[in-house]
């Protein structure tokens, strides 16, 4: 497995420590930027190795969708802090039987607890929505997995409590006048107070990719993507006179706006969920790795800038990205499999621009990356896109000529490999120019074989 050490992904390093000047209770309570890990992927990682590249990439907070026993033994004293989950198919058993959920917390907490740093436990997801018929059983099922921990005493230490979709909040904007559907308020409302009184987050999976594809042309793009924006373009919430300048701190607020509408003031949000597709079909135009590099990077600097929202500008909530890898077994649509950091063999999808932010670097160029052919690429497909960089890309390809030093392997692989990556070292490895029509990746091996050094070297 290839060595990121220092790589972009030092913007992950979330750890406490770097917050020095506050006390250790501060650091704790600092927001901090993790990551959701789908196993939907093929040759995923064994977990030994899937913590060991965590390790590398400096990333310290992350969601399981289970509670996967081999990958919680193997982050068994690390410093990577992790959600785990209770899928819906288990929540009418464990909220059926006060058994099941002691037996649950002794199996998937207590046996690991504390070597490995468990945080919270996420009960179900977005169960309201997908799975509405296990509403009345969701909160019996939390309330009994909280006793098992009380019994444990770990209930001040692992906080409980579910992920909802976004689309239980209505009328979201402006955010003032936001509510939650009063259909889920016999279900809601004893949840917010259960999560009040334990000192548990309001857990929302938040996605402004969503709403920017649902309202096109009433919602810009440069909102929703973070992007720097003139007080004229500004959102303007005309009851609070509050300026919104992204959507997801819009969609936050309007999270507590609803919560107080239901005089429930005390609970903070968590974003459990929050990212961008790289890839989509033809109904997704906006599904592109541009696009997508933009948000997350903006995403990550507006946590790390600690400004909160305009209704909590002393709270900013953390966030889990959606998502580390490529589900490449997801089905369709397109973009279901590509909302992935990296690929499923560990190299990056696309380089973060988050240099500047705290101690952190987006692109750290002490180690070098290269543009090289993706494997199983089409021989077709890969001849056009080789025949684009050496001609309209004006991709220097003098050395792949025959008798050149890099003409060996004479094969269109070998060619485009070293095309694209004189396209993409050309282009100063900006975002989105190792892409080729998705025939392209980044990847910090040298490919350099021999005489033949590659442009990136």
């Amino acid at each position: 497995m290839a060595d990121f050490n220092s790589l972009f992904y030092l913007f992950l390093l979330f750890s406490f420590s770097i917050f020095t000047s506050g006390s250790e209770a501060e650091a704790k309570d600092a927001p901090f930027v993790g990551i959701n890990i789908g196993t939907d992927v093929s040759n995923l990682l064994s977990p030994e190795e899937l913590i060991t590249f965590l390790q590398s990439q400096k990333i310290s907070h992350i969601r399981l969708f289970d509670s996967n026993a081999d990958i919680l033994k193997a982050l068994s004293h690390t410093k990577i802090r992790v959600i785990i989950s209770v899928p819906n198919n288990q929540l009418i058993a464990i909220g059926s039987s006060n058994t099941t959920a002691a037996t649950w917390i002794q199996r998937n907490v207590v046996a690991f607890y504390p070597q490995t740093l468990i945080t919270s436990i996420s009960v179900g997801d977005e169960v309201f929505t997908t799975n509405p018929s296990s509403a009345p059983i969701l909160l019996p099922a939390i309330e009994s997995l909280y006793n098992s921990l009380v019994a444990s005493n770990l209930h001040n230490d692992i906080k409980i409590s579910t992920p909802h979709a976004a689309s239980i909040i209505l009328d979201t904007f402006p955010p003032s006048q936001a509510f939650f559907n009063q259909t889920l308020t016999p279900f809601l409302l004893p949840l917010l107070q259960f999560l009040s009184r334990t000192k548990a987050p309001l857990m929302m999976n938040f996605y402004p990719y969503y709403v920017f594809m649902q309202n096109k042309g009433v919602v810009p793009l440069d909102n929703s993507l973070f992007r720097p924006l003139t007080p004229s373009k500004e959102m303007v919430d005309p009851n609070t006179l509050l300026h919104y300048s992204n959507v997801l701190d819009a969609m936050i607020d309007a999270a507590y706006f609803s919560m107080k509408n239901l005089n429930v003031s005390d609970v903070v949000v968590l974003v459990t969920e929050s990212g961008w597709p790289s890839i989509g079909d033809s109904k997704e135009p906006y599904a592109t790795i541009d696009n997508a590099d933009t948000y997350n990077s903006n995403l990550i600097k507006h946590v790390f800038d600690r400004s909160g929202t305009p209704l909590h500008p002393e709270l900013t909530s953390s966030v889990y990205i959606y998502e580390l890898f490529n589900e490449d077994l997801r089905a369709n649509p397109v973009s279901e499999a590509n909302w992935g950091l990296f690929y499923g063999n560990s190299t990056p999808v696309y380089l973060l621009h988050v240099s500047g932010t705290g101690t952190f670097l987006g692109n750290d160029t002490t180690n070098q990356t290269y543009c090289v052919v993706m494997d199983d690429v089409d021989s077709k497909t890969l001849q056009a896109a080789l025949d684009w960089a050496c001609g309209p890309g004006r991709a220097n390809c003098s050395e792949i000529q025959p008798g050149e030093n890099c003409y060996q392997p004479n094969d269109v692989k070998h060619h485009a490999s070293y095309a694209f990556d004189s396209y993409y070292q050309k282009q100063d490895r900006a975002s989105g120019s190792c892409d080729f029509k998705g025939v392209a990746m980044i990847t910090t091996t040298d490919p350099s074989q021999g005489s033949c050094i590659f442009p990136g070297r």
